[in-house]
């Protein structure tokens, strides 16, 4: 867990996904949601994907050198995206096609389309009508960043499953928006990402999305109607 520190946040947190290229945490480990924040880093600074505060998480994104900018991926994904610009001077990055993000943001907003600057991250509108996602993807080192779509908590994937496609996609996943990906690694918006064998469990979940959603809906009724 982290030490309460700095950060605005009051949550402590716990470090998942670390890699070479960053890390990520959960802010509010044991809450069912499991919202994952993540920091990559680049040669243009570490770049926030769609973070949430916490006690203590800028001695963690100290490790990797200072902030660069702030990234949403989900219009709903806003988060604490301002609070991090705030104090890191840097400013918000949102998708060129994304609507209303930006008015809600308390924070300098900048456009983006193609690549994340120069940080090697090219760009992916996500086809699916029901919200607007972005997914990012490093050819180089093979990291997939997801916020909405595919997720590794447990009320996202069936007990067979390492990573799942969400609920509502189930029986129609855009598998058009990643089929050209094969990724080392998966990084995912709700819950830990996928290190090891990453791209057959991409395929897997995809592949396999409709003919399991019965059993993921039954065990997320189950999960929910618990409590």
């Amino acid at each position: 867990m982290g030490m309460p520190m700095k950060g605005s946040g009051s949550a402590e947190y716990e470090a998942i996904d670390r890699f070479d290229g960053g890390v990520g945490w959960l802010a509010y480990p044991d809450e069912r949601m499991q919202r994952a924040s993540h920091a990559l880093a680049t040669d243009e600074g570490v770049w926030l994907v769609d973070p949430v505060d916490a006690a203590g998480i800028d001695d963690l994104l100290a490790e990797f050198g200072d902030v660069g900018g702030v990234v949403v991926l989900l219009d709903r994904h806003k988060r604490d995206a301002a609070a991090f610009a705030e104090r890191h001077d840097a400013s918000v990055f949102v998708p060129s096609w994304m609507d209303g993000v930006a008015d809600e943001i308390d924070a300098p907003i900048e456009r983006f389309d193609g690549t994340l600057g120069e940080t090697g991250y090219r760009l992916r509108m996500v086809a699916t009508p029901l919200w607007q996602e972005g997914a990012l993807y490093h050819e180089e080192d093979g990291t997939l960043v997801v916020s909405e779509t595919f997720g590794t908590a447990e009320y996202m994937r069936t007990d067979s499953e390492r990573l799942g496609v969400h609920p509502a996609l189930r029986l129609l996943p855009p598998r058009q928006s990643f089929e050209d990906f094969t990724p080392e690694r998966v990084l995912v918006g709700h819950g830990a990402g996928v290190h090891e064998h990453a791209n057959p469990a991409l395929g897997a979940a995809l592949s396999g999305s409709r003919r399991r959603a019965p059993s993921l809906y039954l065990k997320t009724a189950r999960l929910f109607l618990a409590n």
